[in-house]
């Protein structure tokens, strides 16, 4: 019986049976974790029963952890007493494994919480319990003694269990198939063959292929080994492409999809079976991705950002289960990396994209005063008519690589690239710009442009007149300057604008508070900067719309104030009417007044991206829902590689509303994917497949949403019509298990 001084960690039994030296060493590593945290104690004993626990210590003190291998060492080298085994046979392998490899982060999180929470997790029980009255386990668990010296040949057997696993750094793939219940509940002989062919022709060999070893596999699952990071990221990022590839034309019911988490870490080798915290992190970041989708940890993404050309999106830190520390991790955007395989058609007119400049400055903080300028430049070129440009969203995804001219051309579907870069030295500027053929790589022009920097706007539109006039002579200079009238001389303003831009589309609350700081400092600067006013109504427009403010009737109020304000400035101005009808075609009366705004805009400026997608949107709301496609796909179309998924996701809207409900839920799936972040997003993909009938996936959703933002049913709508209101409530309703 323990003695006054005793500390109790109990795991239930099991049927899982292992040799008695292996269970020795791994339930040694625990105690040696236990004692280190209980320093007051004499006595610690590892039992199926749940003794009491008397006179325990006062105080927790914080574990300074070792690795596993350095536990039972740790026992001989301060002299404590020796392990003595006193129970027998049956316990639980699973969870004393997972203890012990969990040591770092399940441990410290047991301390951290103090007394109280250590007793809860252990089975400590407090001791005014009556032994006596506690039911007894169905077997007894191996029970561990500090009290006498082990016999020399037992002390062998543990050194030598111990010195039997090893450790070494590797990359941990984690892959299970979305769904797998609902795919094997509607037809399980099919999904087993489809499952068996998808692992024989596609994975299987893309593992080998990049030198992976599989651990084990589960029914619906994978657990990979690599030597190196590079391979496991190329090999899961072919494995979801080929997938999604061979998904196309496959209803969304009876599609399989990977969910992939990739992490790197010290593992320990076991016979042929791995484990350790880099293999838990690894499972939770595939717990993580969506479906079709991978997750890495920051780990991966620091060692291969450099190396791999991917698209890695940043979803910042999340607290995962039985992880002491959140996880930092990136999603790797699938949807993009597929799509840049084949090329985009050119368009039946002149095609430009405007690559970003470099900044030769030498001041790292005049980054966003190059970006600035070419965000001008396309500006300019876009007021030509019969010009095709690609927007800004799409050609900074190029921003800092080496690029191949003609691979760009290709993936932006365009016959000509304008790159260059920007100096600024004091009140000094200099632009300096070059014309490309896509195709074969010729240069057609080059030229630079000196000014000061109160010259700077004419210095951008000398650099679109002249790369225009190369692709085609017999343009006029007035063509471009054609409703170029500068909103704001105010060099300062101007300055705060380019600020404001240059993280858009602020995916975040803290980067929309951001941006519309400094439109209201450029707005108090030059109150007639009908530009900055639109965009300033936009944001308060989304911090509504989003439910990240405390009293959304203001933002409401102060987004429609903002957008009426900024059309009376400035009514003729892209920027503008499509911001304004963004707002309008919301909160205002007349959706015909903000479609007539948006048309105008698209009829001044046709290679505007956001002005075809105001388009859209607006007729999602009117009810046109298939015009509201081809809007749509035409805005993806001129920003082919930018900000994918609010295009798409009004696109599952409008096929949502139409009642088409399996086109809806696979691009409202693509949406939450590429933003992870979009609370609409989740709310209408919970009520799509509510409606389906699919209500375990709905509320899976549910509670992304709820990770995402506490607001699930929300008290507005940005939709007018009643009939799309009740429609979209109902199935959220359903979703969260409210009465309809």
């Amino acid at each position: 019986m323990p003695g006054p001084e005793t500390t109790v960690a109990s795991i239930p039994s099991d049927n899982a049976i292992f040799s008695e030296e292996r269970r020795v060493a791994r339930a040694a590593q625990c105690v040696s974790q236990v004692r280190r945290a209980t320093r007051g104690c004499k006595t610690v004993e590892w039992s199926g029963y749940v003794p009491a626990v008397t006179d325990p210590p006062q105080q927790i003190e914080q574990l300074e952890l070792c690795e596993a291998e350095r536990a039972i060492t740790s026992l001989q080298e301060e002299q404590w007493s020796a392990i003595h085994l006193v129970g027998l046979t049956r316990a639980n392998y699973d969870q004393i494994a997972s203890a012990c490899d969990l040591a770092l982060g399940t441990i410290r999180s047991w301390l951290s919480r103090g007394r109280k929470t250590l007793r809860k997790l252990t089975g400590v029980a407090p001791p005014q319990h009556n032994r006596a009255s506690r039911p007894r386990r169905l077997a007894a668990a191996a029970t561990i003694r500090l009290g006498r010296r082990l016999p020399a040949d037992c002390r062998s057997n543990i050194a030598k269990d111990v010195t039997s696993q090893t450790r070494r750094l590797a990359a941990i793939l984690a892959a299970d198939v979305a769904g797998y219940s609902r795919l094997m509940g509607a037809d399980e002989e099919g999904t087993l063959a489809a499952l068996k062919q998808l692992r024989s022709n596609l994975a299987d060999p893309k593992i080998e292929e990049h030198h992976g070893r599989i651990v084990k596999t589960t029914g619906d699952g994978l657990l990979v080994e690599f030597p190196s990071v590079v391979d496991a990221v190329r090999c899961a990022v072919e494995v979801q492409c080929e997938m999604a590839e061979g998904n196309i034309g496959v209803p969304v019911e009876k599609r399989i999809e990977f969910r992939i988490g990739i992490n790197v870490g010290d593992i320990i080798i076991d016979d042929d079976d791995i484990f350790g915290d880099g293999v838990n992190v690894a499972a939770r970041l595939e717990a993580l991705a969506e479906p079709g989708g991978i997750c890495v940890s920051r780990a991966v993404h620091d060692q291969v950002r450099d190396k791999l050309d991917f698209a890695f999106e940043d979803q910042g830190k999340q607290q995962v289960k039985n992880i002491a520390r959140p996880v930092h991790f990136y999603r790797i955007a699938i949807s993009e990396n597929a799509q840049a395989r084949a090329p985009l058609p050119l368009p039946d007119k002149p095609s430009i994209a405007v690559l970003p400049f470099a900044n030769m400055s030498g001041d790292p903080e005049q980054e966003y005063f190059a970006d600035g300028m070419v965000e001008e430049i396309i500006t300019a070129l876009c007021r030509i008519r019969w010009l095709f440009v690609i927007a800004r969203n799409s050609s900074f995804t190029y921003k800092g690589q080496a690029i191949d001219v003609k691979q760009v051309g290709q993936e932006l579907g365009v016959r000509y690239l304008l790159e260059g870069s920007v100096r600024k030295t004091g009140q000094r500027v200099r632009i300096t710009a070059q014309l490309i053929e896509a195709a074969t790589g010729a240069h057609l022009w080059a030229d630079h442009f000196d000014g000061l920097f109160e010259e700077v706007f004419e210095l951008q539109d000398q650099v679109a007149v002249s790369a225009a006039g190369v692709i085609e002579p017999t343009l006029q200079a007035s063509e471009v300057r054609r409703s170029s009238a500068r909103q704001t001389r105010d060099l300062t303003a101007y300055d705060f604008y380019l600020r404001a831009l240059a993280k858009f589309p602020w995916m975040r609350r803290d980067q929309l508070l951001e941006a519309l700081d400094l439109f209201g400092r450029a707005i108090a600067r030059d109150p007639r900067y009908g530009a900055a006013l639109a965009w300033a109504a936009t944001c308060h427009h989304r911090l509504c719309v989003d439910g990240w403010v405390e009293d959304p009737e203001v933002s409401r109020r102060k987004a429609l104030g903002l957008a009426e304000e900024a059309l009376a400035l400035a009514d003729g101005d892209p920027v503008v009417l499509a911001n304004a009808a963004y707002v309008l075609g919301t909160w205002g009366e007349d959706i015909n007044t903000a479609l007539a705004l948006v048309d105008r805009c698209i009829s001044l400026n046709p290679s505007y991206a956001r002005g075809w997608y105001v388009s859209g949107m607006l007729r999602v709301q009117a009810g046109q829902y298939d015009a509201a496609i081809e809007q749509l796909a035409m805005s993806l179309r001129l920003d082919p590689r930018g900000y994918l998924a609010t295009p798409r996701f009004h696109i599952g809207l409008a096929h949502f509303f139409s009642r088409r409900f399996d086109q809806a839920a696979e691009l409202l799936a693509l949406s939450t994917h590429e933003f992870a972040g979009l609370p609409q997003g989740y709310r209408a993909l919970a009520s799509c497949y509510a409606h389906m009938g699919r209500l375990e996936e709905a509320r899976t959703v549910v509670e992304r949403l709820r990770a995402v933002t506490p607001n699930v049913i929300p008290s507005f709508l940005p939709y007018p019509n009643r009939d799309q209101r009740e429609l979209f409530l109902s199935g959220l309703r359903l979703a969260t298990g409210e009465q309809t």
